[in-house]
């Protein structure tokens, strides 16, 4: 998917909405539990639930990876099943790979080639060469760790080094990188208040926002110094949405979130018209 399909989605639908399929057993429905593949199954409900809400789905591979040869087989599935009914989803893989050169370039291929994503998160500490072997690769998105949401980001991320912080020097030196227009940035919700830094480096590109929700991010904040003329945002909300009741309803009750943020995300559209 190119970048102005991805507009057009979001236009369309009235949406820049990412949910995250963070798909835990413990978590889920316990109904599912006895299906075959439940992982699969609550992943095709909930896609079926709220794709007319979402312009993006976002599995977390680590969530998968963790039930072995399984897990990655529910993962495929899901990827399919989203590429084959919903060809105008926006689908990111949250790998958060990274190493050099040549395994960097393996791993793209297992995403992009492989498993048909269109998009997969980076780790940049490597630098230069363990990112542009994803950006090599045409129609397809690198989404670059910029400001992440969690504690831990203020231990290197936000750290002055020779007068500026570690975060914006990344920023900076991504924008040199071959093919850096297919170039996307992780900047956490729970970090609004770096948002128009971040607009002045970056002022056009993507920004995948996840913690809005669950993480007590706060949406209009996002958007108020975050968004940019083609919208450039994709807001990611995971547990809030998937895990709204893990009852028989569950897939009727994300959509209820959905529509929920999608309603917000509508009106704040309107305002910038």
């Amino acid at each position: 998917m190119t970048t102005q399909e991805l507009v057009g989605q979001i236009y369309k639908k009235q949406s820049f909405l990412c949910i995250g399929l963070d798909v835990d057993l413990h978590k889920m429905p316990k109904h599912l539990l006895d299906a075959k593949d439940p992982i699969f199954e609550f992943n095709k409900a909930i896609i079926d639930a709220t794709h007319h809400l979402a312009v993006a789905y976002k599995p977390n591979t680590a969530f998968y990876e963790a039930y072995g040869i399984k897990g990655w087989q529910s993962l495929q599935k899901t990827i399919q099943y989203l590429n084959s009914n919903y060809p105008d989803i926006f689908t990111i893989a949250d790998a958060k790979r990274g190493d050099i050169g040549n395994t960097s370039t393996m791993y793209a291929k297992a995403f992009f080639e492989d498993m048909e994503f269109d998009s997969v998160t980076v780790a940049p500490y490597m630098g230069k060469d363990s990112v542009e072997p994803f950006l090599a690769f045409k129609n397809k998105h690198t989404i670059l760790l910029a400001l992440t949401s969690n504690q831990g980001a203020f231990d290197f991320q936000t750290k002055e080094v020779e007068g500026k912080e570690l975060y914006k020097q990344v920023l900076e030196t991504s924008i040199a990188y071959k093919n850096s227009e297919n170039l996307m940035y992780v900047v956490g919700a729970t970090k609004a208040e770096y948002l128009s830094d971040i607009r002045k480096i970056v002022p056009n590109s993507f920004l995948l926002v996840p913690g809005v929700g669950a993480q007590g991010g706060n949406l209009k904040e996002v958007c108020k110094y975050g968004l940019n003329t083609q919208v450039g945002l994709l807001i990611n909300s995971s547990r809030g949405i998937i895990y709204a009741s893990n009852d028989a309803d569950f897939a009727k009750s994300a959509a209820s979130k959905a529509l929920e943020l999608q309603e917000e995300m509508k009106q704040i559209l309107e305002e910038i018209k």
